[in-house]
C-alpha cells in the first residue's frame, strides 16, 4: 500500500466546505462518507485525490483514515490546520469553528483547486440530502465494491482495487500508482529537506 500523501490544510477545508453546505454542523459519520465519496468523485474524474488520505474499510463502510484521525482528535493543532476549521468532536457531531469564516466556498476555501471544489459540491448534490444510515448503506452496495467487511476492524483499500472499481484498466491503473510513487517520494524529499 501507498503511504499516505495527506495534507491536513486540504483535509480540514474539504470538510470546511461540506459543513458549510449542511449549515455549519454534521454527524461525524456523515461527514467522513461524504469525504470519501468526495475523494472517490475526484479519482473517478481526475485520476487524483483531494487530500491524500489513505482509503480504510471499516465497519459502517470506508473511511479516510488520517481525516477519522483529526476528527477523534489524535494530532495536536497546527496553523491553519484541523482544528483552526473544524470544532472538537462533541455528541457525535462536528461544527465548522468559525461559521462567518466562510461566505463563499470557492473564494474562502483557498487551499481547496477549482476541481477539489467541483468534486466536493457534486458530491454534496448527490448525497448531501441522505442521512448518515443512508450513506453507510449506499457504501456498503455494489455502488461502493472497493469496501470489504472487516469484521469489527479496519483493513485497508489498496489503491489498485479503488481505481479497479472506478472503471480503471490495469495500464491507467498502474500509470497512477506509479505517479502516487513519485507523489509521495517528492513530498518526502521536501519534508526532510525542510527539516535540515
Amino acid at each position: 500500500m501507498i503511504p499516505a500523501l495527506f495534507d491536513e490544510q486540504k483535509a480540514a477545508q474539504a470538510a470546511a466546505f461540506l459543513l458549510h453546505r449542511g449549515s455549519g454542523r454534521l454527524s461525524i459519520l456523515k461527514l467522513v462518507k461524504l469525504m470519501y465519496l468526495a475523494e472517490r468523485e475526484s479519482l473517478r474524474r481526475y485520476g487524483d485525490t483531494i487530500t491524500g488520505d489513505s482509503f480504510v474499510s471499516m465497519p459502517h463502510g470506508p473511511v479516510l483514515s488520517m481525516t477519522l484521525d483529526h476528527i477523534n482528535g489524535a494530532f495536536p493543532p497546527v496553523d491553519g490546520g484541523w482544528s483552526a476549521w473544524v470544532t472538537d468532536r462533541e455528541n457525535n457531531e462536528v461544527a465548522l469553528s468559525d461559521p462567518s469564516i466562510i461566505s463563499d466556498p470557492a473564494r474562502d476555501l483557498l487551499v481547496l483547486s477549482d476541481t477539489d471544489v467541483e468534486c466536493l459540491d457534486a458530491v454534496w448534490e448527490k448525497f448531501g440530502h441522505m442521512t448518515q444510515w443512508e450513506l453507510v448503506a449506499h457504501t456498503h452496495s455494489s455502488e461502493c465494491p472497493e469496501w470489504q467487511d472487516p469484521n469489527q476492524s479496519s483493513r485497508p483499500i489498496p489503491p489498485a482495487r479503488l481505481l479497479k472499481a472506478l472503471g480503471y484498466d490495469s495500464g491507467q491503473i498502474q500509470a497512477l500508482i506509479d505517479r502516487l510513487h513519485e507523489q509521495r517520494y517528492i513530498k518526502a524529499s521536501f519534508r526532510q529537506a525542510a527539516s535540515l
